[in-house]
């Protein structure tokens, strides 16, 4: 006798993933993926359980899982890591799935469930960064550039940044501080020389119309041997005598002890913090933070300004 809910006879999805089409997407997509795509084309299916059938099934799988125009996976053999031109770090398997299952459904991203009423679609992401950085406020945006930018934006427009000559460098994607820090209303203060420079610069360009001291990450670029930069603590405790405020750019931000899986260790961002006396700090969140074209802004004081 015949179930008479036809969803029941919906295949299971160990069924999807031995057929012929379901090995295919698992050669070509990592089976986390392929597993939240079908899983998400046979939630669709409940609804429509008479149309539904294997094929059509695999197929939602197959066009969810589609390449991107002009992208293909490759192999790594350039011994780096977390290589800008190959997308930085991979995402994690569940990363994926958890893409996967919120992309092919509607998604609570500016909604507040309980009240009803329009939420922010950041509340979430900075959350999880205060909770992970004891960052008192935390933001995310597209790349370092726009951290930079909205920085100066909202804490230096109309006053001075005082600056490293050392660290005055292009970061990727042709954007060179000098030109980020006019376009976000400040004027440049130039200080030290390109491989020495003292705490005693910054607190000798210090005047009526300075806002920040800003140390910046020189990304792939570094001087080394007859060299001196300033502490992050060190400028922090400065910017705190004279009631200014010191924007630290990381650019990687490791948010957990690298040295636990046995890679060169890097400060986390927690660290990072502490030593930057909780003002504004910056870090990419494509290498390190393991996301894709992200940049977080932890602060403790950009809220209102």
């Amino acid at each position: 006798m015949d179930d008479p809910d036809p969803r029941r006879r919906l295949p299971a999805l160990h069924r999807l993933l031995d057929a012929p089409a379901g090995a295919a997407l698992l050669a070509a997509h990592p089976r986390a993926a392929v597993v939240a795509a079908l899983r998400v084309a046979l939630e669709a299916a409940r609804l429509r359980p008479d149309e539904s059938d294997e094929a059509g099934l695999l197929a939602t799988a197959t066009a969810a899982l589609g390449p991107v125009p002009g992208l293909r996976r490759v192999l790594n053999a350039t011994g780096v890591v977390l290589h800008t031109g190959l997308g930085r770090a991979p995402l994690a398997p569940a990363a994926l799935a958890a893409i996967a299952g919120f992309a092919g459904g509607y998604a609570n991203l500016e909604l507040e469930l309980e009240s009803g009423r329009r939420g922010d679609r950041h509340a979430g992401c900075a959350a999880l960064l205060r909770e992970l950085t004891g960052a008192e406020a935390a933001l995310v945006v597209n790349n370092g550039a726009a951290a930079v930018l909205l920085a100066l934006s909202a804490l230096a427009a109309g006053g001075e940044a005082v600056v490293s000559r050392g660290e005055l460098v292009e970061i990727g994607g042709g954007f060179r501080i000098p030109e980020v820090i006019a376009q976000g209303g400040a004027r440049l203060v130039e200080v030290g020389t390109t491989n020495r420079t003292r705490l005693a610069d910054f607190a000798a360009a210090i005047g009526p119309a300075t806002r920040v001291l800003l140390r910046v990450h020189p990304a792939n670029y570094r001087i080394l041997g007859f060299s001196e930069a300033v502490p992050p603590a060190a400028l922090a405790g400065l910017a705190h005598e004279h009631g200014l405020l010191a924007i630290e750019d990381l650019g990687s931000g490791a948010l957990a002890d690298l040295g636990r899986f046995g890679l060169p260790r890097e400060p986390t961002l927690a660290e990072q913090l502490v030593a930057a006396g909780r003002h504004h700090v910056e870090a990419g969140g494509d290498a390190l933070g393991q996301g894709r074209l992200a940049r977080q802004a932890e602060a403790a004081e950009v809220g209102q300004r």
